[in-house]
């Protein structure tokens, strides 16, 4: 009886445990490991369109790092902090300068924006490309991004 009692909670173990594992390899699978998308801008695309949008799919504790063309000789630049409509659903984790990427005076560079996927929703992320100072020219390029977090 003490035997039979035994196997039958043996079996019941190896159920629940099995149970368990399919469950987390379905969660894996919706989300694998934390992922990091890239976008870049290049100054033709703008060129072509000073207002662009796009549109990604994250999951949660995924990154995103937007990468948008900048030429600090000109006197214009993004801003520093992005533009989150909902920060519940995405953080900025960071912005950085890339700098000019060659040693000619004039040359362009680029600015990037670290941002991470906090929960399920929809957000917007808006950047904008300007003369800073009080009647300096405004918006000349946007960045808009939609983010859909599953």
């Amino acid at each position: 009886m003490v035997n039979k009692i035994l196997l039958f909670i043996a079996l019941l173990s190896a159920l629940l445990i099995s149970i368990g594992c399919s469950t987390a390899n379905a969660q894996k699978q919706q989300n694998p490991a934390s992922a990091t998308q890239e976008i870049s801008i290049t100054p033709e695309e703008f060129n072509q369109n000073p207002h662009i949008q796009k549109h990604i799919e994250l999951f949660k504790d995924d990154q995103v790092v937007i990468r948008l063309v900048s030429n600090a000789s000109t006197g214009f630049s993004w801003n520093e902090n992005a533009t989150i409509a909902d920060g519940s659903v995405l953080q900025q984790l960071k912005h950085e300068d890339k700098g000019a990427a060659s040693e000619k005076i004039g040359a362009a560079g680029a600015e990037e924006w670290t941002l991470r996927a906090l929960k399920s929703g929809t957000t917007t992320v808006q950047l904008e490309y300007s003369r800073p100072w009080e009647g300096g020219e405004k918006d000349v390029w946007t960045f808009e991004l939609t983010v859909t977090v599953k």
